[in-house]
């Protein structure tokens, strides 16, 4: 997310301590802050000068004239909410009634079959840098941040783990390192000397490989390697759950390897492909006829 260029206010100040009291990331407090600073200057003044009324105009405008997603809009009130209680001390049954979170779709993640992952991770004129970066992603089920900010001491061979250092909500996890990926990660770091970070961004390395470039680095591996796009990079990850259920991992093992915090986000893996279904017959069909 871009950052809104903004001269901080003593509000805008107690929001930040706000956020950084509670250990919320710097993307959260870059989401959160933006979330504000577009309010104000949308109605021209102080978001503690902003009425309810004003407030749900504000969401309706962002529903109805600017097309946002349920997720965007979750995201806004979140922002919202946070700021009126948190920051101006409103209570939180007033601001359910005032701000409103939306329902969001039930959408079943898209994946890719492993025919598929080998045609992306063989794609004609993708480097060596690239593919196995994409090839981290989807072997580790890591999020495209977590794969970016990878560092060469995590991955620890003797285990056969990959440490995820902070990873979302602030939680350092591991999860398996494949046989195929070390051999790929080798060849890889003799190539490229990486050495602050695994998939370094241009220049002299200092900083990672930015979250942008990854998702343009998957987009065009599709394209190269003429598939349909899932909904970008985080699509490999839905895919190393799906085939890690599939090969018969128990939930709370695949829960601990993806770093969710409850079980019910890895029991949304427990979905049937359509190819597969196909293939099951009925109880009826199976029951003895006369």
């Amino acid at each position: 997310m871009a950052k809104v260029p903004v001269a901080m206010t003593p509000l805008h100040q107690r929001l930040v301590d706000e956020l950084e009291l509670r250990g919320f990331s710097a993307y959260t407090h870059n989401s959160y802050l933006g979330t504000i600073v577009r309010l104000e200057r949308h109605f021209g003044r102080a978001a503690d000068q902003i009425a309810d009324p004003q407030l749900k105009e504000y969401l309706l405008l962002q529903l109805r004239e600017r097309k946002h997603s349920a997720s965007t809009m979750c995201c806004t009130v979140s922002a919202l909410r946070f700021f009126y209680h948190h920051v101006l001390g409103r209570r939180v049954d007033e601001l359910q009634a005032t701000l409103p979170r939306m329902r969001k779709q039930v959408l079943r993640p898209r994946v890719y079959t492993r025919d598929e992952i080998e045609r992306l991770l063989n794609a004609p004129g993708l480097n060596l840098k690239h593919r196995v970066l994409l090839m981290a992603t989807y072997a580790a089920g890591l999020r495209v941040s977590e794969v970016c900010r990878l560092k060469p001491e995590d991955i620890l061979s003797a285990q056969m783990q990959i440490r995820i250092e902070q990873g979302k909500g602030r939680k350092d996890r591991y999860t398996i390192l494949s046989a195929r990926l070390l051999e790929e990660l080798r060849a890889y770091w003799k190539a490229y000397r990486p050495k602050l970070w695994m998939f370094p961004g241009r220049g002299d390395g200092a900083k990672p490989l930015t979250t942008a470039s990854a998702r343009m680095i998957f987009h065009k591996a599709v394209e190269l390697a003429g598939l349909p796009d899932h909904g970008g990079i985080h699509c490999l990850r839905h895919s190393f759950a799906t085939h890690c259920l599939e090969a018969g991992i128990d939930l709370p093992t695949l829960q601990r390897m993806l770093g969710h915090s409850s079980l019910s986000s890895t029991a949304g893996y427990l979905h049937l492909r359509q190819e597969r279904l196909a293939q099951v017959r009925s109880p009826l069909d199976l029951a003895p006829t006369r």
